[in-house]
C-alpha cells in the first residue's frame, strides 16, 4: 500500500517554543543526568519501520513506473506468487537499505514500510528468492541489462546533453568454490582465486552504470570489447544523435582493431600506450632533445611523437607527458626494463584522435580516475563486489540489481537537484552526488511508525527540521517531475 503522508512530530516532553527558541548556553543540570537502570525489553507489534527514508525511494519508483517496466521486461510467472520482476525489486530495496548477504533478508522482512515499496504484503524468503534467481534464463539477464541501460540513456535524453563520456574498465568479483562461470586469473587481493571479471560501461556526466559485459576471470580487459563499446555508443547516439561521444581506457585497450571502430563511429578516444608491449618507443622517447619539450605548467611538459606499431597499417597522434616528480621515488629504480623513468622525470605515453591541446587532452584523459571512484563506491553501498549463489544467471541478475540500486541513488538526487557545475575538462560529474552511504545516514535509516488515522496511511517521525526539510523538498520535487 503506498503512503499518503509523512507527518513529523515533536518529542515527548519538549515545547513547540523550546525547540523554536534560540541555543542559549546550558548548565549541568541541563546536560547530565543519572546513570540508570538498563530498561526492560519487549518486543510486540507496533508498526514500526527503520527505514523512514524508503518513502523517497516509493516515489522513485512510482515516478519512474519501476515496478511495470520490470514487469514488462521480465514477464509475469505462471504458478508462482512472486515474479521474477518482484524477486528483482526486493534485490533493489535489499541493497538500498544496505543488507549484503541475501540471508539478511530475515532482519527486515517484517518491517512495515520496505514492502510497500516493492508493492508486495511480504517480501519472499530466503531459498525463494534464490530458487528462483536460479532458475531464470539468459534472456532475464538480457532483458534486466537492457532496463539498467534504458533508465540511464532516458535521464541523458531529458538533460539534453550535448557531450557524453563513457569509460570503460573491468572489476575483479572474487567468488567462492566452483561458482559457474568463473575462472582462475589475476586476483591482486586474493592470489589463486577464482573469479568473475566484468567490463563496466559509466557515464562520466551523470556518475552512472550504463551496462556491463559479463566475463570469467581469467580474460584479458580488453576481451569482448570493441564490440561492447560500440553498442554502448549507439545505446546512447539512439537518444541523444547529435552529441558528440567520447571515451578514455587504459592501457589494456591499445589495439588497432578497437581504436579503428572507435574513429569509424566518430567516438573521440584517448588511450594509454604500453610501454611494456613496445620496447623500441622507450627508446625514441629518451632520445627527445631537451628543446622540444613544451612546457604546459611547472610539473608537466610534452611532445608530440610519430611513431607506430610495425603490424598497425594506421598511426594516431601521440602525445608523451614528462611529469616532473616532486617527492623522491620510493625502493629501487630501475632504468633499463621497460618505461623511461630518471630521478626528475616520470613519462606516460597518451594515443588519442582528439585535437585539442596537450593540456586539454590531459586532463581529459586523467579525468578517468573518476570510474574507478565510482567502481569503489557500488562495491562499498550497493554490494558490487558480493557474489550470492553458484549460479551464473543469478549473479549477473544480483550483479545487474547491484548497479541499478546504485544508479537510482544518482537518479532520486538528479531529480530533486539541479546541475552544480557546467562541463569541465577532466569531465567530471554534472551534480555533486552523495554516496549512498551518507544518504542511508541522513535520510534513509530513520526510524517511524505507520498508522491509519481515519484511514489515512501516515508515516510518522520524530521531529527534525533538517530531516523535515529534506523529506518535504525531496517528495515535492519528485511529485513535480511526475
Amino acid at each position: 500500500m503506498p503512503f499518503s503522508c509523512v507527518e513529523v512530530v515533536a518529542r515527548p516532553g519538549i515545547s513547540d517554543e523550546q525547540r523554536r527558541a534560540p541555543e542559549v548556553r546550558l548548565t549541568k543540570k541541563h546536560v547530565q543526568a543519572r546513570a540508570r537502570k538498563l530498561p526492560v525489553l519487549r518486543f510486540e507489534d507496533q508498526r514500526l519501520t527503520s527505514y523512514s527514508g524508503m518513502v523517497l525511494f516509493q516515489a522513485l519508483f512510482q515516478r519512474l513506473d519501476l515496478k511495470g517496466r520490470m514487469l514488462r521486461s521480465l514477464g509475469r510467472a505462471r504458478g508462482t506468487a512472486y515474479g521474477l520482476h518482484l524477486l528483482f525489486l526486493q534485490l533493489l530495496v535489499h541493497l538500498l537499505a544496505g543488507f549484503r548477504r541475501l540471508r539478511e533478508r530475515d532482519y527486515y522482512f517484517d518491517d512495515p514500510l520496505l514492502p510497500s515499496v516493492v508493492g508486495v504484503h511480504r517480501f519472499a524468503d530466503t531459498s525463494t528468492l534464490t530458487r528462483r534467481l536460479a532458475e531464470a534464463g539468459p534472456e532475464s539477464v538480457i532483458a534486466a541489462r537492457a532496463e539498467l541501460a534504458t533508465l540511464v540513456t532516458e535521464r541523458i535524453a531529458k538533460e539534453k546533453l550535448a557531450r557524453v563520456t563513457l569509460d570503460f574498465d573491468g572489476s575483479v568479483l572474487t567468488t567462492r568454490g566452483r561458482t559457474e562461470g568463473s575462472a582462475i586469473g589475476y586476483n591482486r587481493k586474493r592470489r589463486g582465486a577464482r573469479s568473475y571479471y566484468p567490463l563496466l560501461c559509466t557515464v562520466a556526466q551523470t556518475g552512472q552504470f550504463l551496462d556491463f559485459l559479463h566475463r570469467p576471470g581469467n580474460v584479458h580487459d580488453s576481451n569482448g570489447a570493441c564490440d561492447f563499446m560500440v553498442d554502448c555508443f549507439d545505446a546512447v547516439r539512439t537518444v541523444v544523435p547529435a552529441a558528440k561521444l567520447e571515451t578514455r581506457v587504459d592501457s589494456a585497450f591499445f589495439d588497432i582493431k578497437i581504436l579503428d571502430r572507435l574513429d569509424e563511429q566518430h567516438v573521440e578516444f584517448s588511450v594509454s600506450v604500453p610501454f611494456e608491449r613496445f620496447p623500441e618507443l622507450k627508446g625514441i622517447i629518451e632520445k627527445i632533445v631537451f628543446y622540444r619539450w613544451i612546457a604546459i605548467d611547472d610539473q608537466w611538459s610534452y611532445a608530440e611523437i610519430s611513431w607506430r606499431p610495425k603490424c598497425w597499417d594506421k598511426s594516431h597522434r601521440l602525445l608523451v607527458l614528462r611529469q616532473r616528480i616532486v617527492q623522491p621515488i620510493k625502493g629501487p629504480l630501475q632504468l633499463d626494463l621497460f618505461a623511461p623513468r630518471d630521478y626528475e622525470y616520470d613519462y606516460r605515453v597518451i594515443a588519442t584522435n582528439k585535437t585539442l591541446n596537450a593540456d586539454a587532452v590531459r586532463l581529459f584523459h586523467h579525468g578517468r580516475g573518476t570510474q574507478e571512484g565510482l567502481i569503489g563506491e557500488a562495491k562499498t553501498h550497493v554490494q558490487l563486489d558480493y557474489v550470492p549463489t553458484r549460479k551464473l544467471v543469478a549473479n549477473q541478475l544480483f550483479l545487474t540489481a547491484s548497479l541499478m540500486a546504485h544508479n537510482l541513488g544518482r537518479e532520486l538526487q538528479m531529480t530533486t537537484k539541479p546541475r552544480s557545475r557546467t562541463t569541465s575538462p577532466t569531465r567530471a560529474a554534472l551534480w555533486d552526488f552523495e554516496n549512498l552511504g551518507t544518504l542511508r545516514h541522513r535520510l534513509i535509516q530513520r526510524a517511524g511508525r505507520l498508522t491509519i488515522p481515519k484511514g489515512i496511511l501516515t508515516l510518522t517521525l520524530s521531529t527534525n527540521q533538517a530531516v523535515q526539510h529534506d523529506y518535504e523538498e525531496y517528495l515535492r520535487t519528485i511529485q513535480v517531475a511526475a
